[in-house]
């Protein structure tokens, strides 16, 4: 048909920005290592990679950051999408395993995560626990020490990270030992500091380790009804990791007990006060503990994805825009942009001429894809990723081609429906098939309204693909996700920026073809 030869320039494109993304697609496999979407996991990401490229330099290290909360990061690792990330004791007994208590034995946590694939190894030699903080001022105004106490204070408003609202070891059971009246608010751990330094809310989650908790002058209420299960670092891994990757195992063995609260607390310091970059934390630290500082030097040109996002030089905007990543991210998110509005043409414009002739089923299908508008993006990307069991490119593509679907299917019907009947009978009263009129004649008129469904789809996907950083599909999103959890506006533009340059650009490139074609029929 006419529009998908006027679309085959595009089709190139998105073979080329896919092969491009993946320069490691055809290589041998990878080791993949995962982190979650806040600081620590970030940092300790980059220092297994980096331990691991250290000992094999030209060991293939792939660092998949920012996955988002335990429940996604845990899916990726037994959908083999990764094959090891930090994670913490209390999180794995009460959240993955589902424990009721904590405290099991290790071989006991051992024998229950063995029918998943998973293993746990490597205790890293801290102990990052949860707990609620307030100002300072505030606790010391109140005369509040510990959590029982907050039970007398209902006014005080709670700002709560959402995984810590959702969690078995965070606010159902926090708010039942302690019969909390408190209602809080979700939001994104790293607003949360903020939130709380603006005064917006009293009281927030926090991590053991987080570095804000001094720079802040935060104080820590004492779990004095010791409800809160300790948080050993450990590293939670598939089975079949070390035959797969012997040597790279081998290397992560050397990470054991090697890391204390205090050098965690200052990683996290290096990255939320003093905005360093993380691949330049963790090279720091390994050259601190004995590492070869040649052989960290040459593995940081081949640091992992997010920390390229985060590590450029943090003095100012420009250098953060144009940072090294830009290229990687660039054709990613136009491989997720384009690849998803060309899936969308393929199986919209064919739907919508199928069932021209049938007004109750094409509304029924319009209603159907309007439906789809209504799931939010983050739930649309969870409930892809438990369908197809992996992250990644692959569920990022597929729910953004069901919301592009909408408006390339919409004004394809729309045009369709608006040439005139008189057109396609005369057309067809000169011995035109059915297939000749719609080639010739409600096609080629059809167009000018199909075109504008996908300069509308095409605009929709380049906002909408930043979400698909959350399941480690990459795009400019790495920067936004990244900023998120350090709180860094800088990152934030970064990633932001980019996205609306390229949305610009779309529109330019649709306008000069809406120009073309109506030239043509003026000519």
């Amino acid at each position: 048909m006419m529009l998908l030869r006027r679309l085959r320039p595009l089709l190139l494109l998105l073979v080329c920005a896919m092969l491009m993304g993946a320069p490691g697609a055809w290589a041998a496999e990878p080791l993949r290592i995962g982190s979650k979407r806040f600081t620590e996991s970030y940092i300790l990401a980059e220092v297994l990679a980096q331990t691991v490229r250290a000992d094999e330099p030209s060991a293939e290290v792939e660092v998949r950051q920012g996955l988002g909360n335990t429940a996604i990061v845990h899916a990726a690792l037994k959908a083999g999408s990764i094959d090891v990330y930090p994670e913490y004791l209390g999180t794995i007994e009460r959240e993955i395993l589902g424990h009721a208590s904590t405290g099991a034995p290790l071989e006991q946590l051992q024998t229950e995560l063995r029918p998943l694939g998973l293993a746990i190894g490597v205790p890293l030699g801290f102990n990052n626990g949860y707990a609620l903080a307030m100002r300072s001022a505030q606790a010391r105004e109140l005369g509040l020490t510990t959590l029982s106490q907050l039970k007398a204070h209902a006014a005080l408003k709670l700002g709560l990270s959402n995984e810590f609202l959702g969690r078995a070891d965070g606010w159902p059971g926090l708010s039942k030992r302690y019969a909390l009246p408190q209602t809080p608010t979700g939001l994104d751990h790293g607003l949360a500091y903020r939130a709380l330094a603006d005064d917006q809310i009293d009281i927030t989650d926090v991590y053991t380790t987080d570095a804000q908790i001094a720079a802040l002058d935060l104080t820590v209420l004492a779990d004095d009804g010791h409800f809160f299960p300790r948080y050993d670092a450990v590293l939670l891994y598939r089975i079949d990791l070390p035959q797969r990757h012997p040597q790279a195992w081998a290397a992560l063995q050397t990470l054991r007990g090697r890391i204390d609260e205090t050098a965690m607390i200052a990683m996290n310091a290096q990255a939320e006060v003093k905005r360093q970059p993380f691949d330049a934390i963790a090279r720091e630290f390994l050259a601190a503990r004995g590492q070869s500082g040649a052989s960290l030097a040459s593995s940081s040109s081949a640091a992992g994805h997010a920390s390229a996002s985060a590590g450029t030089a943090r003095s100012g905007l420009w250098s953060r825009l144009t940072g090294p990543d830009l290229g990687r991210l660039t054709l990613q998110h136009l491989a997720l942009v384009l690849g998803a509005v060309a899936l969308a043409t393929l199986v919209g414009v064919p739907l919508a001429v199928a069932l021209h002739p049938w007004p109750r089923w094409r509304e029924a299908l319009l209603a159907v894809c309007a439906l789809l508008q209504t799931v939010p993006s983050l739930a649309m990307l969870a409930l892809l990723i438990w369908a197809m069991n992996r992250i990644g490119p692959v569920p990022a593509l597929v729910a953004l081609t069901l919301y592009a679907l909408l408006p390339v299917l919409r004004n394809c019907t729309v045009g369709l429906s608006e040439v005139s009947e008189g057109l396609t009978t005369a057309a067809r009263a000169l011995g035109l098939t059915r297939g000749q009129v719609l080639r010739s004649v409600q096609l080629p008129l059809a167009l000018p309204v199909m075109l504008a469904g996908l300069r509308t789809a095409t605009s929709l996907s380049v906002g909408t693909a930043t979400m698909a950083a959350f399941i480690g599909a990459g795009g400019y999103g790495e920067r936004i996700v990244t900023g998120l959890a350090l709180n860094d506006q800088t990152l934030l533009l970064a990633g932001a920026l980019p996205a609306a340059a390229l949305a610009l650009l779309f529109e330019g490139a649709f306008g000069l073809m809406a120009w073309g074609l109506a030239r043509r029929r003026g000519a």
